[in-house]
């Protein structure tokens, strides 16, 4: 059974969290500047998913602490998310490298022809 192709918010959680444990903002934070501002994570959508990967088993809570009186969980990647996160990758980039293959062994056709 081949897995899904992961949507791309889920990605761009995974992959924030691919180099070091963050909290929920902290994620949102890492994927605004990952993806230059393109994409924003919006509260719902974002805790909604850090949920759904913590029961996928894609992700694990490093620890939890309280900041100026409120719960705070710090999420860490965890082993079959890396496992997941690393094949997305090589899927992602064997894709790119055969577009640009492809794009590169084209010939632009004539207009209207």
């Amino acid at each position: 059974m081949t897995e899904r192709v992961m949507q791309e918010p889920t990605l761009l959680v995974l992959t924030a969290l691919a180099d070091a444990p963050r909290h929920g903002y902290a994620v949102a934070q890492e994927v605004k500047a990952m993806t230059g501002g393109r994409v924003t994570l919006r509260t719902g959508a974002l805790y909604g998913a850090l949920d759904r990967l913590l029961a996928d088993g894609l992700i694990d809570v490093e620890r939890e602490e309280v900041v100026d009186g409120r719960a705070r969980r710090i999420f860490t990647l965890s082993p079959v998310g890396r496992e997941r996160l690393a094949a997305e990758a090589e899927r992602l980039a064997a894709t790119a490298r055969e577009a640009g293959r492809r794009l590169s062994a084209a010939r632009p056709s004539a207009a209207g022809a």
